[in-house]
């Protein structure tokens, strides 16, 4: 082989770029394959190669590849994941690879990206939650509108259950640390755990006086995932208001035609931290060890993975909201068509607050889901009268505090 062509071939294989995602395949196989085509044939010399692994082997084989010294150049993430990643030192900031197109993203999600000052990724897209509700059922129960806030969650949904004898709502309380953080209450504060105050308690005495009305469904209120059983009770109209991506009035749609044409829609409320419930946000991350050479190369072609056309393109086939601020304003999410049907208004509802979007989680803390349980095991005796609330909460607290001074948080 020349010199010339050794130089090549060096300067080929130089610029592969090996990206990973998580459970894209098969549904979203042509719009990779043609993403991929197309940077190749505008960038010539760079070769793209990208994997798709199942979302709950992602992880391992990520740590397996960066040991070894093999990273691929960019890795699909969701927060808590990269968290923990840039945590153990797994990740490398992207504040420089950005470049230009940082002001390009909404804030919100380079807000959850960033840890101890430094940016971790380039967001790709998330998700909201919005409201459905049964219009017959608010009807029956003589509510005007949509409920604002918690209180009115919880109020309508006792008023439901006492004048329909049907549940009103069915929150996810094994996530009860996302709603406390929704409500503007810490669960963790200098290191230790603080959720025993008289604002936790507060907030738990109102979903106990709610599901001692009958106003919660309690169908798997408090298992992991309680979203079957909610969306179940929706569609047999069982249940007043459904808190929920787009995504599930499309279920509705197709399952349960009678219910969907007396289903409305509007933005779930914010709490009074401003920010929207059911955020979850996708990103790209760089990973250690990468080849410093090749970090310009990722750079660029992460700026393509996530701009605003290739985010507009993705979020349109997925059903998510984009992460960048022009593709989030498309008229496809912000235009109510007229005569519009619950899932076209979910889709602009959803995007009133994606702005607001935030992933909510406790970050920095090893065995958190461990930790999780204990709080939601409390919050069950609490709710449902087996045990006093404060004693439940303080039991728990002092379960945490215990854990996390073996960790050594501060």
């Amino acid at each position: 082989m020349t010199a010339a062509l050794m130089l090549a071939a060096n300067a080929f294989a130089a610029d592969k770029i090996e990206f990973w995602t998580f459970s894209m395949k098969p549904k979203f196989t042509p719009y990779y394959e043609t993403l991929v085509r197309n940077y190749e044939a505008a960038n010539p010399g760079v070769k793209v190669e990208w994997v798709d692994f199942p979302w709950d082997i992602i992880q391992t084989k990520l740590v397996t590849r960066i040991v070894a010294g093999t990273p691929p150049a960019l890795v699909n993430l969701n927060v808590p994941w990269a968290d923990e990643f840039a945590r153990d030192g797994l990740l490398a900031p992207v504040d420089t690879l950005l470049a230009d197109a940082r002001p390009r993203y909404l804030a919100s999600t380079l807000q959850d990206l960033t840890f101890n000052g430094k940016t971790y990724g380039f967001p790709m897209y998330s998700n909201v939650a919005v409201i459905a509700y049964n219009t017959q059922i608010f009807k029956a129960a003589g509510i005007p509108h949509a409920p604002r806030d918690l209180d009115e969650q919880l109020l309508f949904a006792r008023q439901i259950a006492a004048r329909t004898g049907k549940a009103g709502l069915c929150p996810a309380l094994s996530k009860i640390d996302g709603l406390m953080m929704q409500q503007g209450l810490a669960v963790i504060a200098n290191g230790k755990a603080v959720f025993n105050s008289p604002g936790h308690v507060a907030l738990i005495r109102k979903l106990a006086e709610t599901y001692k009305a009958g106003g919660l469904l309690k169908d798997a209120l408090f298992a992991e995932d309680n979203f079957p059983a909610a969306i179940d009770a929706y569609k047999g109209g069982r249940l007043g208001m459904l808190l929920a991506p787009p995504t599930a009035v499309k279920r509705i749609e197709s399952d349960a035609k009678d219910i969907y044409a007396i289903t409305d829609v509007a933005p779930a409320p914010l709490g009074p931290t401003g920010i929207a419930d059911g955020g979850w946000l996708i990103h790209y991350a760089v990973p250690k060890n990468v080849d410093a050479k090749l970090l310009p190369a990722i750079g660029k072609f992460a700026r393509y993975l996530t701009n605003d056309a290739n985010q507009l393109a993705f979020a349109k086939q997925a059903s998510v909201y984009p992460a960048m601020a022009q593709a989030a304003n498309d008229p496809f999410f912000t235009t109510v068509p007229p005569n519009a049907g619950a899932a076209e208004k979910a889709v602009a509802a959803g995007a009133v607050s994606m702005p607001h979007s935030h992933t909510l989680y406790v970050a920095g803390i090893t065995d958190y889901d461990e930790l999780r349980r204990y709080l939601v095991k409390a919050v069950e005796a609490g709710v449902t009268g087996k045990q006093d609330i404060q004693q439940a909460l303080d039991q728990a607290v002092a379960i945490w505090n215990k854990k996390l001074a073996a960790q050594g948080i501060r």
